[in-house]
């Protein structure tokens, strides 16, 4: 498929098509995988299950107090 875009940035196209030539790769393939991975982190939906504890170690089992006590009296 033959595209044309307008109004592209020439000095992030030049980094973009050294990259490619860098890794080989033709610019289409480069711009494909560009845009898949825009696709994706755009569409990526954040769950408030993806978030983990977190285990700070001995003695910060009051952090949360301790902060609060110096940020809000």
């Amino acid at each position: 498929m033959q595209l044309s875009v307008r109004d592209v940035d020439d000095r992030v196209f030049k980094k973009f098509k050294a990259w490619a030539a860098e890794e080989d790769m033709p610019i289409g393939k480069a711009l494909t995988m560009a845009m898949d991975q825009f696709i994706a982190w755009r569409d990526r939906k954040v769950k408030l299950t993806d978030f983990k504890p977190l285990d700070l170690g001995k003695g910060s089992e009051r952090l949360s107090e301790e902060v609060d006590k110096v940020l809000y009296g």
